[in-house]
């Protein structure tokens, strides 16, 4: 994919170090300068901001970042409205608005609304975590399924969904 033009809306589905991120910016970096990063996470600890510096030093020159815990759909719709972006990621958006107790089908539906009026190839990446055991409690099972239909959302309207594990992309639609 990464030879040709960029669809609207691309998916980006993997397991936690998976190499989902890193494929997704090399995707986005075909494209001509400014490339919109809407960050989702957020630094409530040492790790996370480890984390979170881990993917700032290995964006170079060229991107414009937004912090955008929770409103993507206005990120996506205002200031990063003309640039190509990457969304990264749904899934701590998703802890965002259960952690802050928003309607997660309607902050869904506002999202699914600006990705249709986007007129620059969107990349949003998300991590599948249906895959293993089922969690023992009931906050972690209610996480695992609001993932599983956030990202069956995304994937409906996507033009290319792509499955990366061991850094090996594999194209599941488009």
């Amino acid at each position: 994919m990464s030879d040709q033009m960029l669809p609207p809306l691309t998916l980006i589905l993997g397991g936690a170090r998976s190499g989902k991120s890193s494929y997704a910016e090399g995707l986005l970096t075909a494209l001509p300068v400014p490339w919109a990063y809407i960050a989702t996470a957020e630094a409530f600890d040492d790790e996370m901001r480890r984390r979170i510096e881990h993917h700032q030093a290995r964006r170079g020159a060229g991107w414009i970042q937004y912090e955008t815990p929770l409103d993507i759909a206005a990120t996506l719709s205002g200031d990063a409205a003309d640039q190509p972006c990457l969304v990264d990621c749904l899934t701590l958006w998703l802890s965002n608005l259960m952690h802050a107790d928003r309607n997660i089908a309607h902050e869904t539906d506002n999202l699914v609304g600006a990705l249709s009026k986007r007129s620059a190839p969107c990349i949003m990446v998300s991590n599948e975590v249906g895959l293993g055991i089922v969690p023992d409690n009931d906050l972690a099972r209610l996480f695992r399924d609001e993932a599983g239909r956030l990202n069956q959302r995304i994937a409906a309207v996507a033009d290319c969904v792509v499955f990366v594990a061991a850094g090996l992309p594999m194209t599941l639609k488009g």
